[in-house]
């Protein structure tokens, strides 16, 4: 659009009129390349990021949830930005608050890159991603929640403009990012989204600068949407638990549901955006409450239970012991600390890009994806280390994959002689006031 290319400001018509023009055919790739550029290189006000995420909605279905009967406020949708092991927060999150009596529709995307896809590891399952509005209207209300991808019929104008991001390099413009979450999110009839903005080396944001420009851009959006709408700033420079590739992860999210051993951090991050989502939906009024009916509901295995609830519903796999669901590659080698001392640094953006060599992740959208390769008990920053203790286990196919990937790893953490403190996890939080356009922004920011 030459207004855009010049600086100017488009109207909620002109939008429209482009979106429109995508869904008719109208609008080429190449007019859509020009239309991300111009928006990467001027950026978009609120109002124009709000008219693009609802145009963008409405280029196809808006999920309908009044024939269910369900009170409103209690359909919350939960999303991350993205990072290193961060995919399987979705997968532990999703069946637990579902246990506690929230509606959770999620519609979400495979992953690229150093960070993975919550739709892969429900894929690895056997169960169906690409379902249809009325199948998962069905699997929500018979589980309580369901991960799908972005099928045809949901927000298809993003999907055409952003296969054209991806080959234009403007898949950063925070604009374009917001409106692409935004109208997926709308689309799923939601009334309700709880979003973790990451930032670090793990994350697309490099540092909490860029995770805060981000994080109010979707808040802005979300007020003039009418969407209530809660953004947890997260740091992540290391992995998130101990596991990355699909079926390490779903290990780690059954030992997770099942009482098993859980990563401090991964039950720290899982918690505390749980805690968020009830309060949205008013299940509980204070945080204490929702603590507790969250480890109530673990503790006696009503969040398992959903789980294989929400699996079975999609049409996946839900019998038979983990180890022949999901068997991990034969490969098994550890990658061990050459001195002693404490974890330092841990190079999340590095250790993702050795897992997508070994097949855990894909550069491309088209690629396939191993899902059972990747790595498991992983250290993290703090840690105390032992010369020859294992930093991780990888399991690959072939012994040569695994030598390639335990070189990267090992160049990726950092071991120093002296104590390292942990890092904090949440270090902001932004939301919307009412969920009603002009209502204003509340930004509390932790230090």
């Amino acid at each position: 659009m030459r207004i855009k290319r010049d600086g100017g400001r488009l109207t909620d018509a002109d939008i429209a009129e482009f979106i429109t023009g995508i869904s008719t055919g109208r609008v080429s790739e190449g007019q859509i390349g020009a239309f991300t550029m111009a928006v990467y290189q001027h950026g978009m006000n609120a109002a124009e990021t709000a008219a693009l995420t609802l145009a963008m909605r409405d280029s196809g279905t808006v999920i309908d949830w009044s024939a269910t009967g369900l009170p409103s406020r209690c359909l919350i949708e939960k999303h991350s930005s993205g990072g290193t092991g961060d995919e399987k927060v979705s997968l532990i999150l999703a069946p637990l608050v579902a246990a506690c009596g929230v509606h959770m529709p999620m519609i979400t995307a495979r992953g690229l890159g150093h960070t993975g896809g919550e739709v892969d590891l429900i894929e690895a399952t056997g169960a169906a991603i690409a379902l249809s509005p009325d199948e998962l209207r069905h699997a929500v209300m018979e589980a309580g929640t369901a991960i799908i991808g972005p099928g045809p019929d949901i927000a298809p104008a993003d999907a055409a403009i952003y296969r054209v991001r991806d080959v234009t390099a403007t898949v950063e413009s925070v604009a374009l990012i917001t409106s692409s979450i935004l109208s997926k999110k709308l689309a799923s009839g939601a009334s309700g989204l709880v979003m973790s903005v990451n930032y670090g080396s793990a994350a697309f944001m490099a540092d909490a600068g860029e995770a805060a420009t981000l994080a109010a851009s979707l808040i802005e959006t979300a007020e003039l949407a009418a969407l209530p709408m809660v953004v947890p700033i997260v740091q992540l420079n290391e992995v998130m638990g101990s596991a990355v590739g699909s079926y390490p992860q779903l290990h780690e999210v059954l030992r997770f549901l099942s009482g098993g051993a859980r990563d401090p951090r991964l039950e720290e991050l899982v918690m505390g955006l749980s805690i968020e989502v009830l309060l949205m939906a008013g299940i509980v009024t204070d945080t204490a409450d929702a603590r507790k009916m969250l480890a109530l509901r673990l503790a006696d295995g009503s969040a398992l239970a959903r789980f294989w609830r929400m699996i079975g519903a999609m049409g996946g796999r839900v019998e038979g012991y983990p180890d022949i669901l999901w068997p991990l590659a034969p490969e098994r080698l550890a990658v061990v600390a050459p001195v002693s001392g404490y974890v330092a640094v841990v190079d999340a953006f590095a250790v993702g890009m050795a897992m997508v060599g070994l097949g855990a992740g894909r550069m491309l959208p088209d690629d396939r994806i191993d899902h059972g390769v990747g790595l498991s008990d992983m250290a993290h920053v703090g840690d105390r280390i032992e010369t020859g203790q294992p930093l991780c286990i990888l399991h690959a196919r072939d012994p040569a994959s695994a030598r390639i990937a335990a070189t990267a790893i090992l160049d990726a953490i950092t071991v120093i002689p002296d104590p390292v403190p942990r890092p904090q996890l949440f270090t902001g939080r932004m939301t919307t006031v009412r969920g009603l356009a002009g209502s204003g922004l509340s930004v509390d920011t932790q230090k």
